[in-house]
């Protein structure tokens, strides 16, 4: 039988982790007992640099459930991305297939079974995705559609209403592995795999405790960094837009000079300021645009680790 392992990011999350941690070692020993998955499957709790008590929680966790529940300590907080990666990378050592979930349990670990009767029928790659939205504010419910409105539209590939939820079969992990960008959108990279791949549909659940790590300034810069790692086009538009209003200077050179030879000129400054500050945003929007796009090069070509894991606790231990 296959060994699984269930890759929980962490951040800050002392109030949720032992309830998380109850609810998934459930679901193993559930997955076990109906023999679809190995006895030695695991647990992967990776702590992205928590100012509070969760890795302590995690290492009294592994010390009562010494095969069930494991860690990764990174050394420093990285951001969600980059934690998923080091437990996933790290998971694909020790496993045969993987699943990703939030340590909020807002993701209804019911389906997890779903994904592995889905694994076990040839897919490699299996997404959880949200049937619907009705528990998100009417602004986050416009803006997450809006958000994968804008994706499609970029030419970016992405699951309509997927986040971080997935099952990976290992070589899915390892091919993953591969792609060494420092600026993660995993959930844009995934199908760029291309294994076979499947959906399980749930519905997304209240958190069970404690407040949301992902405010919008974070969602906002998820959402460009998605954008900007995958598609160029925000630079074609822009450079669009600029033949555009060429286009319409020339026009308005024209008229100027129709007007001025006919004695029909209108001095002002209105019209001429409110071109100049137009154009002079428009420059400026463009430049910051690009000088986006230069910032991501200037980070990719220095190599630098994505993570440092400082410990990791392992079933061996």
């Amino acid at each position: 039988m296959d060994k699984l392992a269930i890759v929980v990011p962490c951040y800050n999350e002392e109030e949720v982790l032992k309830i998380a941690s109850e609810a998934l070692r459930g679901v193993l020993d559930d997955l076990v007992r109906k023999e679809k998955i190995s006895a030695d499957s695991f647990i992967l709790f990776v702590n992205d640099g928590s100012k509070d008590r969760t890795w302590e929680l995690i290492e009294e966790e592994h010390s009562t459930y010494p095969v069930q529940v494991c860690g990764v300590k990174l050394a420093g907080n990285v951001g969600h991305q980059y934690a998923l990666t080091a437990g996933l990378i790290t998971a694909m050592e020790m496993s045969d297939v993987t699943i990703s979930i939030d340590a909020d349990l807002q993701d209804d670990i019911n389906v997890i079974e779903d994904m592995i009767d889905k694994f076990h029928e040839g897919n490699d790659i299996v997404y959880g995705v949200r049937k619907e939205r009705k528990t998100d504010t009417f602004f986050k419910r416009t803006t997450a559609q809006a958000f994968y409105k804008l994706m499609k539209l970029m030419g970016v590939k992405t699951v309509y209403n997927h986040a971080d939820f997935r099952l990976m079969s290992k070589r899915a992990v390892e091919q993953f592995s591969k792609y060494r960008e420092s600026n993660l959108f995993i959930r844009g990279m995934i199908p760029l795999i291309g294994y076979q791949t499947d959906s399980v549909y749930y519905d997304r659940k209240e958190r069970v405790a404690g407040e949301s790590k992902y405010p919008l300034k974070k969602m906002l810069a998820l959402a460009f960094n998605g954008i900007s790692s995958f598609s160029i086009k925000p630079i074609s538009m822009i450079m669009g837009m600029g033949l555009f209003i060429v286009f319409i200077s020339v026009l308005a050179a024209v008229y100027a000079l129709i007007s001025y030879a006919t004695g029909h000129v209108v001095q002002g400054w209105t019209s001429l300021i409110l071109s100049i500050w137009f154009l002079g945003g428009l420059q400026l929007l463009a430049i910051g645009l690009v000088g986006q796009y230069i910032g991501k090069i200037y980070i990719e070509v220095k190599q630098r680790p994505r993570f440092n894991i400082e410990k990791v606790l392992s079933p061996e231990e």
